[in-house]
């Protein structure tokens, strides 16, 4: 489950981050990297470069650039606290590290009582998310990314695509996703139908 809108703070950061090395990059640019690793979208940008000192930068400055700008999407919280409410597990898996996860979940008010997630895992894409979600044994998997529909297919996971990312419905179904909603605000309704359908209560796990 995508859980925060956070294009703005990321972009803030890279560009800030970049900024400092010579690069200037646009929000344009930006948008269609969100949800890659650190070090891919790095290369990308200021290719040559050493990755590993500029994304040590990065993780610096996003706590005052990047966490600010966060906001939380409608229709998250909802959905979280109906998951727990049906007995289910939420699992936040991203590509950020752990610590900047946490910060973000701090500061959209998702760090505690039924708003707070069962775990995290940090620093995961692709074959990383895998394998986190296969660890929990989770059924289904919301994501914005196509990377996130493909994850959730190998983990045998049910694979929702959420459009609040750089990819539309198009996009999200032809990586296979079995479910796409325009918003988080049908996810509520959606973990209701899973659980009435007896889908076992695994993790429901988020980026």
């Amino acid at each position: 489950m995508t859980l925060v809108d956070s294009a703005e703070g990321i972009t803030a950061t890279m560009r800030a981050c970049l900024a400092e090395v010579g690069v200037d990059i646009t929000p344009a640019q930006m948008r269609e990297v969100i949800g890659l690793p650190l070090t891919t979208i790095l290369g990308t940008f200021a290719p040559g470069r050493d990755t590993a000192p500029l994304a040590a930068r990065y993780r610096e400055l996003y706590p005052e650039r990047g966490v600010p700008p966060t906001v939380l999407l409608p229709g998250a919280a909802e959905a979280v606290r109906a998951i727990h409410r049906l007995g289910g597990r939420v699992l936040v898996i991203s590509a950020k590290v752990e610590p900047a996860i946490r910060a973000v979940l701090r500061h959209v008010g998702l760090d505690a009582g039924e708003l707070a997630p069962d775990a995290v895992t940090g620093d995961a894409f692709a074959a990383g998310k895998r394998d986190a979600l296969r660890a929990a044994g989770a059924t289904a998997y919301v994501g914005d990314h196509v990377a996130d529909v493909e994850a959730a297919r190998a983990a045998g996971a049910l694979a929702v695509g959420v459009t609040t990312g750089a990819h539309d419905r198009e996009t999200l179904l032809a990586a296979g996703a079995d479910v796409v909603l325009d918003d988080l605000g049908a996810l509520s309704d959606l973990v209701r139908e899973l659980h009435a359908g007896g889908v076992p209560h695994g993790a429901v796990a988020t980026p």
